[in-house]
């Protein structure tokens, strides 16, 4: 699992521990992510199933892409689909995909990117592997992502961002055990360091790998809410040190810290717990979400999918 990696973790700038007086928080529930096919079939594990909306909130959708090992010939993606209310964030961490828009965003990720799609009022795009990976094959493995955007903002213009993975804050555990990768936001005590992207919504993304037998204790906002999904490996979470593994979410309450630990055993194919960190303050608005479309109301998605079928999402560029 290569994302972005670091020589010598310990020149990094270190996490401090909370303090005594910090508010632990316990763990709400722990959920096994159930296996489906998304766009034209990549396996992909619905991070977010079986959990209320209200525990995730701002977040409402997440998927983890992979991991698998494509034959020549397999690689898969999606075909141009429509988007509006909501920004999706798509994460590499493993391959190479490839990002087309009606607004003229896109580029190539790989390994430790991140494509930054605020679909806002409306937007067209693809998403798919690029020609020299369907022909070879090979590894593939990411995370998307939806945040959702209040009422007002909606129907704010399409944006595009390319976060490259060298422009990703790195920030190590107090102990050394854990490397710490800020996609978006930031870590209570560590002002100097912040993740690259920009979002409408306060929030953080965080890729966390940690050593066996290491430990993570985090500040966290009290204001945000707090989830945790394990893309491989085994330890706990919460004060309880509550078990955790592969393909599980652990939904937390309230405080304004979080502990994470490693097993001291690990599975060989990945020598460490790895395990994603969001956080968002609610935006606690009613949801109407069908298909491509999150909105407030039903007179809203029914709109989205009118003005869709007019073209009023822009054109699929020719090339």
């Amino acid at each position: 699992m290569p994302a972005i990696t670091v020589a010598d973790i310990t020149t990094l700038p270190r996490i401090p521990e909370p303090g005594p007086t910090a508010s632990e928080r316990t763990v709400r529930s722990v959920t096994e992510a159930p296996s489906g096919f998304e766009g034209e079939g990549f396996p992909v594990r619905r991070a977010f199933a079986g959990v209320p909306q209200s525990q995730l909130d701002p977040f409402i959708h997440l998927d983890q892409m992979g991991e698998v090992e494509y034959a020549p010939g397999e690689p898969k993606g999606t075909p141009w689909h429509p988007h509006r209310g909501f920004e999706t964030v798509t994460y590499i961490i493993d391959g190479t995909f490839e990002h087309q828009d009606s607004h003229g965003g896109g580029g190539s990720i790989t390994n430790g990117d991140t494509q930054w799609m605020t679909a806002g009022g409306g937007i067209l795009h693809i998403e798919r592997p690029p020609e020299a990976l369907v022909t070879s094959g090979g590894l593939f493995h990411g995370l998307q992502l939806w945040v959702n955007l209040p009422r007002a903002k909606k129907a704010v213009a399409p944006r595009y961002q390319d976060l490259r993975a060298n422009s990703v804050g790195l920030l190590s555990s107090a102990d050394g055990g854990t490397l710490v990768r800020l996609i978006a936001g930031s870590v209570p005590g560590v002002a100097e360091v912040s993740g690259p992207g920009s979002t409408y919504t306060p929030m953080a993304m965080l890729h966390t790998t940690l050593a066996p037998g290491s430990r993570l204790r985090l500040p966290w906002p009290a204001e945000f809410n707090a989830l945790a999904y394990v893309l491989s490996g085994a330890g706990s979470v919460g004060a309880e040190a509550r078990p955790i593994g592969t393909g599980q979410l652990a939904v937390f309450g309230p405080g304004d810290a979080i502990t994470i630990a490693a097993d001291s055993r690990q599975e060989s194919r990945h020598p460490g717990l790895d395990v994603v960190l969001l956080g968002g303050e609610p935006i606690r608005e009613p949801i109407a979400w069908t298909g491509p479309f999150v909105m407030n109301t039903r007179a809203e998605v029914l709109t989205a999918f009118e003005d869709y079928q007019a073209g009023r999402f822009g054109q699929i560029p020719e090339n």
